[in-house]
């Protein structure tokens, strides 16, 4: 496994299938003052990952929200989710640490934990 380039990795699996989701966008947002504010987005390789999402640079302490456009994924599959979008928020408080944040997918439900 080839090292990340990016401080903040994640994975999204959907469990219903037992496949990486390929091809669903995710966008990173940092909080500010009055709210969250727009710092990167993608789209997750054929594998379900993203390695290269923010840079060390732009990469501190601080709370993060990782959005998964779960509906949009869903709905090009001709399929539907009770879930349109699938918010994490996340806080960090050592930013020399890598960071990965992994989601577990399925129609009805989704579930996530600070991964390795």
């Amino acid at each position: 496994m080839t090292t990340p380039k990016s401080p903040l990795t994640t994975h999204v699996l959907e469990t219903a299938t037992g496949r990486p989701a390929s091809g669903l966008k995710i966008t990173l947002e940092r909080q500010t003052g009055t709210g969250f504010s727009r710092l990167a987005d993608g789209l997750t390789n054929a594998d379900g990952r993203i390695t290269d999402l923010i840079t060390p640079e732009a990469f501190g302490e601080g709370v993060y929200r990782i959005t998964f456009e779960t509906g949009r994924w869903y709905a090009k599959r001709g399929e539907r989710t009770f879930y349109p979008t699938a918010s994490v928020v996340f806080e960090v408080f050592d930013a020399s640490e890598h960071h990965h944040v992994p989601l577990l997918l399925n129609p009805f439900g989704y579930s996530t934990y600070r991964g390795s």
